[in-house]
């Protein structure tokens, strides 16, 4: 029997954080050690840097999830193990864990089984203190919001108006919807307030999509807090706040620099989700890694028509960053999960079930292909008990659409698992067949980009919102933010808005409930149907079974 994830990481034989870094040809005055193994790279004390060519960037995705699970950040990793074993020099991109699914539903999030990056105890938990200071600089800016307000409220803030919500990385529905103020007088105006989930704060975002501290400051000077009594929108920067939050953020926004179990460079840094927020690893880490390795596997969360739709329509619209190939990974469990089968049954073969929850994987590889430009082949994370059977069925659909399907098994045996996926992936990346486009351009209205990624990547019939969320859109239009980018929110678990819709669901509405301004993140959030910006903790959480022993061991994380 395999050992747990835990117990492999804590038996991991790691590398000092000073000698990955040096392979990478990083100067030592570039490295700033957090202990043994983990650093925070100065990446600005090297511009010279960026005068050398990008090495090939590999965009990891997946099928829409499942609870049968699909493993796409395991096979990141293993990924980039495998590719360094065929001699390939490569860095592995991921986002940073938040503590509301570690100590909620999915535990753990630094890879599985023999494909992890490590150290996997504290990359999960507080890891370099990331979140804490994205967290610290949200919420000063809206204890400067109340705080100005209360002092006399010069700017003219109406307190109605205010949209900037308060933030915490963990789940707790409890904190969705406030009132704060209510201690009287002295303890500030009340008001209706709420709090986000760290990861969902545009904070997050502009840390994700900065290129710079410089950047990171204008950025956040842009964010719009609400609206004055004159209907003129008040800013950070009127507040005078931008200064403070990027003084919070200077330590945070360089990269952090880990490794794999197999010793493989891997930079770990931003965290957004991408069913409520972006879902991409920071614009700064990828950067980086492009100047400094040949090749650099990253992963967008959740399937390709979240994740890597955002990858594509935000995170490269802004950064100019080009995939050269696509990696989409399924099992055959999950697969059967579409097709109809309970967890319970996803394990015994079932080619009915398989054929109808294959139009998941079709959709999501058409997408890729069609719609966002980019060559893939399609990843099955293999177990014991797949059959050949299974692994031909799905072969020859995808063999309809010119698609390669590899088994890999590095959650199993690391790199050495996943030899064929690098195979292919290099064929591919260095055939030069990317011809990577948008969804919708520049200068679409705000309702058709909208409309645009409802219809062509969730396979919908057209888009509604009620008559108050259309005036807000016309009006975020008329005010000069019609060449944003959409950033949807909506479930991960379906291409509809309903997470309990499997395969490949058409002809649907998708209804926008909410919409909010990110001026600094420079997208528009579309809240779609019942997601929640601020998730709660399942029946069962995770916290539960997490404990240390009188060792100093940490238990039960994954």
């Amino acid at each position: 029997m395999q050992p747990s994830d835990i117990e492999i990481s804590q038996q991991a034989a790691m590398k000092r954080i000073a000698d990955v870094a040096s392979a990478l040809g990083l100067p030592e005055r570039l490295v700033e050690p957090f202990g043994f193994y983990k650093a925070k790279i100065d990446f600005e004390a090297m511009p010279e840097l960026y005068d050398r060519p990008d090495g090939k960037l590999v965009l990891v995705t997946a099928i829409s999830p499942t609870p049968a699970g699909e493993g796409k950040s395991t096979t990141t990793v293993g990924l980039g193990d495998a590719l360094n074993r065929i001699g390939r020099k490569t860095i592995v991109c991921l986002r940073e864990p938040s503590l509301g699914p570690v100590f909620g539903m999915k535990g753990g999030a630094a890879g599985g089984g023999y494909a992890q990056v490590v150290p996997m105890e504290d990359i999960n938990l507080h890891f370099t203190g990331d979140f804490a200071a994205i967290a610290l600089a949200h919420n000063l800016l809206a204890a400067l919001i109340d705080n100005h307000i209360h002092q006399g409220n010069a700017l003219g803030i109406d307190p109605r108006q205010v949209t900037w919500r308060r933030v915490m990385d963990m789940n707790d529905r409890a904190l969705r919807q406030i009132v704060v103020g209510l201690g009287g007088k002295v303890n500030g105006q009340t008001r209706e307030d709420g709090f986000d989930i760290v990861v969902a704060s545009e904070v997050m975002a502009i840390f994700c999509l900065s290129r710079s501290l410089m950047d990171l400051r204008e950025r956040l000077g842009n964010i719009v807090i609400g609206n004055g009594f004159d209907g003129r929108q008040i800013t950070a920067r009127d507040l005078k706040a931008h200064g403070a939050m990027t003084v919070l953020l200077k330590q945070a926004i360089k990269p952090n620099l880990v490794q794999t179990l197999e010793n493989t460079p891997a930079f770990v840094h931003g965290g957004p989700f991408a069913n409520i927020a972006h879902g991409c690893n920071s614009v700064i880490a990828t950067r980086l890694a492009l100047k400094l390795g040949e090749y650099v596997v990253t992963e967008a969360g959740f399937g390709a028509d979240l994740g890597a739709e955002k990858f594509i329509d935000i995170k490269c619209r802004k950064s100019g960053l080009r995939p050269a190939v696509c990696v989409v990974v399924a099992t055959m469990r999950a697969l059967k999960y579409h097709g109809g089968v309970e967890v319970a049954q996803v394990a015994q073969e079932n080619l009915a079930a398989l054929e109808a929850g294959l139009v998941n994987l079709e959709r999501h590889v058409d997408n890729v292909a069609q719609h966002y430009g980019l060559p893939c082949v399609v990843s099955i994370n293999r177990f014991t008990h797949d059959t050949e059977d299974e692994l031909a069925l799905v072969q020859s659909r995808m063999a309809a659409r010119g698609v390669k399907v590899v088994l890999a098994e590095h959650w199993a045996h690391g790199g050495a698992g996943a030899g064929v996926l690098a195979q292919e992936v290099v064929r591919l990346a260095e055939g030069g067949s990317s011809g990577m486009r948008f969804v919708y351009e520049d200068d679409d209205p705000l309702w058709e980009k909208m409309r645009k990624i409802a219809t062509r990547i969730y396979g919908a019939a057209d888009i509604a919102a009620a008559r108050r969320v259309r005036a807000q859109i016309d009006d975020l239009q008329a005010r000069g933010y019609g060449h944003y980018p959409v950033c949807v929110a909506k479930t991960q678990y379906s291409f509809s808005t309903d997470a309990a819709q499997r395969g490949a669901p058409s002809g649907h509405v998708v209804t926008i409930r909410e919409v909010r301004l990110a001026a600094g993140a420079e997208f528009l959030v579309m809240i779609c149907d019942d997601i929640m910006t601020m998730p709660g903790l399942p029946k069962d959480p995770c916290a539960t079974r997490i404990d240390i022993g009188v060792d100093g061991r940490v238990t039960g994380l994954f």
